[in-house]
């Protein structure tokens, strides 16, 4: 073997080794992966029943009914709202009107169970996601919205 084809097959096969590792990354990764989703996006995209996903937009406004440490309440884009269930305690800054961000699974009735609420932050400040959704709809004329 010349000194030319042994380089050649080191290089094919590191290049096979590091596709392996992206390919095993990759699948690792999967499940851990979140999309984000408004309420109007749920019946335009789809969204199956028991996919794990972000809910964003808005705290509908005479929502918020507190039994316990059990909480429900709806998040609103103004095109259309999804009842939402959480367990646990709520952000200081949750209150009605303000922008939103929780994260679980949708069940069969419709009903978003949360298991992470995520609260805006201060006047200024909204989650990427829902600033965005927000202002294609023409609901929301705030400044950028800033990462988490």
């Amino acid at each position: 073997m010349t000194r030319k084809q042994r380089r050649l097959g080191l290089i094919a096969t590191a290049i096979g080794v590091l596709g392996i590792a992206a390919g095993l990354v990759l699948y690792a990764m999967r499940d851990a992966i979140v999309f984000f989703h408004a309420p109007a996006d749920l019946s335009a995209k789809g969204v199956q029943p028991g996919t794990r996903f972000r809910l964003g937009g808005l705290v509908k406004e005479g929502s918020i009914k507190r039994d316990g440490q059990r909480v429900t309440f709806e998040v609103t884009d103004a095109q259309a709202a999804v009842p939402v269930q959480y367990q646990g305690i709520l952000p200081d800054l949750f209150r009605e009107g303000q922008g939103v961000v929780t994260e679980g699974v949708l069940d069969t009735s419709g009903v978003f169970k949360a298991d992470t609420v995520l609260a805006r932050h201060d006047e200024t400040y909204m989650p990427r996601e829902v600033a965005d959704a927000l202002k294609q709809q023409g609901h929301w004329q705030g400044g950028k919205g800033q990462a988490q």
